[in-house]
């Protein structure tokens, strides 16, 4: 089973932000971990993830805004342990594509903040298995040069609970994003007001219960986001800009282990929302994704010697 873990940032619309407004955003896109049995620690090796998603809001086409993100991701899965969990390092680079309706306006894409973090799954026995992620987004890197909440680094922790006895995928994926914030963004496309911002905390969580039939994979999956302004939150609720935030997803998902690399398709549609399009109606989104996912090296498991035969002398 491939439990290769990768990190996105989220896209956000270009709009007009004041000085000191606080958002509600998590840079994790959720449903970027469904399909994965992140739980189960992997085979020693390299392995290459890339994960991409169209999200396309309803809305009029005069104010909606699509988004796309692309999150190209290498885990070494180490053969070290600690505390009996083995360490998988991660790395990626997503990159985050807008694409807004209005007539005359432009696309734009922006590279966020490379994440660098570490994996410590443990195998629990009888097919469960439990990580923690600890990593960060180094979206100072990015400050002046995109949106505003990318002039917070994220630091990220993520709680995993996988089973994957008998084709099985249960996988249950909790991460949370809080920031260095407030931050501060000196720069980006018109419209944008430089200054302090203040970014709240956010929950994400990450379901999936698929099965494997010989090559194939089917079952659902759904995901969704809440913030948090546990941190400072008088501060939070004080900024007349800010807004609670959440989304939750429900559909279904398909793969195929193609030997050199196994692939995976899934689409969810937004069954709850806090989000307001612009003629104050709910905004409801539907999203497409595509992931390959691909082993460069895994080491052999070392087979266990045959016992030797028992010589009784009597």
């Amino acid at each position: 089973m491939l439990k290769p873990f990768a990190a996105a940032a989220g896209a956000l619309a270009a709009i007009t932000l004041s000085a000191t407004a606080t958002y509600a955003q998590t840079t994790t896109v959720p449903g970027e971990q469904v399909g994965l049995a992140v739980g189960a620690p992997l085979p020693e090796g390299l392995y290459a993830i890339d994960t991409f998603t169209y999200r396309s809001p309803d809305g009029p086409n005069g104010t909606a805004v699509d988004t796309s993100v692309n999150v190209p991701v290498l885990v070494w899965s180490t053969p070290w342990k600690v505390f009996g969990a083995r360490i998988e390092a991660v790395v990626a680079q997503p990159t985050v594509a807008v694409f807004p309706r209005a007539r005359g306006a432009r696309d734009f894409t922006i590279n966020v903040g490379t994440l660098v973090g570490s994996i410590f799954a443990w195998d629990l026995g009888n097919n469960v298995g439990f990580s923690y992620l600890a990593a960060v987004h180094l979206n100072d890197l990015n400050a002046g040069r995109g949106l505003p909440i990318f002039s917070s680094n994220t630091y990220r922790q993520g709680f995993a609970l996988s089973y994957t006895g008998d084709g099985w995928n249960l996988t249950a994926n909790l991460t949370h994003n809080f920031y260095d914030s407030p931050g501060r963004f000196e720069g980006g496309p018109p419209g944008f007001v430089r200054g302090r911002y203040f970014i709240a905390d956010a929950l994400t969580l990450d379901l999936t219960a698929t099965k494997k039939f010989g090559k194939f994979e089917f079952g659902a999956i759904g995901y969704g986001t809440t913030d948090l302004p546990g941190r400072g939150s008088a501060q939070a609720r004080a900024n007349s800009g800010y807004v609670k935030s959440g989304r939750f997803a429900l559909g279904g998902l398909v793969g195929y282990d193609f030997g050199a690399f196994t692939a995976q398709a899934w689409v969810a549609r937004d069954v709850a929302t806090r989000a307001l399009d612009t003629r104050g109606r709910d905004a409801y989104s539907t999203e497409g994704w595509v992931r390959v996912i691909a082993p460069l090296y895994t080491v052999a498991a070392v087979a266990e010697p045959a016992p030797s035969p028992l010589v009784r002398k009597y």
